[in-house]
């Protein structure tokens, strides 16, 4: 899963704010999300959270190098 720093994941499960759209702060052997309702930040094992993702809105598709 292609996943980027500052892509909006929109996820199966809403956060307990009500928000189910996270943005993504760190990439690596976890992600570093951030609700974009309450802005709470989080770390969450990768694995985990590639399960969880519904949709990946990029945030810079026209300037990304794939």
């Amino acid at each position: 899963m292609n996943v980027n720093i500052g892509d909006i994941l929109e996820m199966k499960k809403p956060h307990p704010c009500g928000g189910n759209r996270m943005i993504v702060m760190r990439v690596g052997a976890d992600f570093r999300l951030k609700c974009e309702k309450c802005g709470h930040d989080f770390m969450v094992p990768r694995s985990k959270c590639e399960k969880k993702i519904k949709k990946i809105i990029s945030t810079d598709t026209e300037n990304r190098k794939e």
